[in-house]
């Protein structure tokens, strides 16, 4: 007697008529086109934001006052202690005031700056931009204190997809990096220097992977420092950050955390380290052109206290 074997069930959903199945396919990367790196000094700007902000004691107070649109003068006063180095484990501090006086000229291709303060130091900082993919950076600080005085010139190469830098400075002082794009998110470089005074050389590595919400760096040297951070964007306005640093030679340990919260009128970065060091800065709007600073810091371990506050006046 002959069986009817019904044919088996299709294992695929049909479409419906005059629908047509939905493909997604990956977006290909081209190798040929990638975007250009940031310099390999900077790979850990935006961590430095949160995690190494400007902190200072005591009384502070800049003026600035344009007298056209690229030259610009600075007046600058500082009143708060100064530490003293000692082999006391306390921090010993002596009473102080100085006053800067500063002229800039920026320009879409060169930048200008130079300050100079009533102890008789001078800082002077050019940018030039000698094509559209090289780039001159100068500093120099003049003191009268012997052996003090460094003056330091790079020469920055911008390419399709790379960059390049070349430094020398006082001492005998010899540098070069070089930092590549190998993914739209990834980029690898190294340095190389060489310090005639002190008879010392050095080669490091790093990596950086960034992409609209989180930057991650590594770093690492022969010097035996290794250096690690996150920056996670929370938001348009609040970016969280982390940094791991270890000495190798000294077998020291340092793990950093930071914030960086952005709002309409102020903006308040702070950070909080494992040798107990908390510290916060607050920058208040106040009108256009003016704004206050408020700034603190404690070391529980050295039972060091700062506190600063000052003003800013112009753009």
């Amino acid at each position: 007697m002959a069986t009817f074997v019904s044919p088996p069930a299709s294992t695929t959903a049909t479409q419906p008529t005059g629908l047509k199945p939905t493909v997604i396919e990956k977006e290909k990367v081209d190798y040929l086109n990638l975007p250009c790196p940031i310099p390999y000094e900077e790979i850990h700007r935006e961590a430095f934001m949160s995690l190494k902000p400007e902190l200072f004691e005591g009384l502070r107070f800049d003026f600035t006052k344009g007298l056209n649109p690229k030259f610009a003068l600075s007046h600058s006063v500082l009143m708060g202690p100064t530490e003293i180095p000692s082999q006391s484990p306390e921090t010993i501090k002596i009473p102080t005031a100085h006053y800067e006086f500063g002229a800039n000229y920026l320009d879409p291709k060169l930048m200008l700056v130079g300050r100079i303060m009533t102890d008789g130091r001078l800082n002077a900082r050019i940018k030039c931009d000698l094509s559209e993919n090289l780039i001159l950076k100068s500093s120099a600080q003049l003191t009268n204190e012997p052996h003090m005085s460094n003056v330091m010139a790079s020469f920055d190469y911008k390419g399709k997809d790379y960059r390049s830098q070349f430094q020398l400075g006082s001492g005998a002082l010899f540098g070069a990096s070089y930092i590549q794009s190998v993914t739209p998110n990834v980029s690898l470089g190294g340095e190389v220097f060489w310090t005639g005074q002190h008879r010392k050389s050095g080669i490091g590595y790093g990596a950086r992977y960034n992409n609209d919400k989180m930057v991650a760096t590594g770093q690492v040297a022969s010097t035996g420092m290794v250096l690690l951070s996150y920056v996670q964007k929370v938001s348009e306005k609040v970016s969280l950050a982390s940094e791991f640093v270890y000495n190798h030679m000294s077998k020291d340990v340092t793990a950093t955390f930071g914030y960086d919260y952005i709002l309409r009128q102020c903006r308040l970065r702070g950070k909080i380290d494992s040798n107990g060091c908390v510290g916060a800065l607050l920058e208040e709007r106040l009108n256009l052109g003016l704004n206050f600073i408020l700034s603190a810091e404690i070391d529980h371990r050295k039972k060091d206290y700062k506190f600063g506050f000052g003003m800013t006046v112009g753009e």
